[in-house]
């Protein structure tokens, strides 16, 4: 598969299995390609060249697009409050499965936060958010966890408590991180380097 910007292959002859519920960790440098690898499974990224499959389905039509983000769970990176005035609970009722996206926040340490707008929030809050959402998307039945960087904003208790809660979910996990700790607790760890993977462990 390669991914482009314009002519610049961002993303360069990468070829990938993950088995499902297996739990992947992508590192590398800053601008070496994960983020990008990540939107294109999403659809998020259009200029690709070669074929990405998720429950070995395609991905060509609306409607297959549609299964898709449905399919797959989604915690972006620095996730941005939005222009509209979101407020907390709607977000986590986005998932799909409002009660146990709200569940998941209570464990987070921000169910109290329902009723703030997102743009109100701080980034660690924004961020367990987006994970308490991630956890709803999975009751509602995704079973792909894509996330990119989760725990960047989040002290060393919150990155090991987004970590606990991210790779004991039953789904397969791909994870963008620098985080050591969150790495260790993947089955496989990943590095990208000027747009090309190479396996670490």
């Amino acid at each position: 598969m390669v991914c482009r910007h314009g002519r610049l292959e961002a993303v360069s002859g990468v070829d990938l299995d993950v088995a499902a519920g297996e739990r992947i960790a992508l590192t590398g440098t800053n601008g070496s390609g994960k983020t990008t690898l990540l939107r294109a499974v999403l659809g998020l990224h259009r200029q690709v060249d070669g074929e990405i499959l998720v429950g070995r389905r395609g991905a060509r039509s609306a409607a297959e697009w549609a299964w898709r983000r449905r399919a797959c769970a989604w915690i972006p990176q620095r996730p941005a409050a939005g222009r509209f005035p979101l407020l907390a609970r709607e977000l986590l009722a986005s998932s799909g499965a409002p009660d146990e996206a709200a569940a998941a926040a209570v464990r987070l340490g921000v169910g109290a936060l329902g009723d703030r707008p997102l743009s109100s929030l701080s980034g660690g809050q924004l961020q367990r958010m987006h994970l308490a959402r991630a956890v709803g998307c999975v009751a509602a039945g995704a079973g792909v966890l894509l996330a990119d960087e989760p725990t960047a904003a989040l002290d060393f208790a919150g990155q090991e408590e987004a970590a606990e809660v991210l790779t004991t979910l039953p789904v397969t996990v791909l994870v963008v991180t620098h985080d050591r700790a969150m790495a260790a607790r993947c089955d496989r760890t990943l590095e990208m380097a000027a747009g090309r993977l190479r396996e670490v462990r």
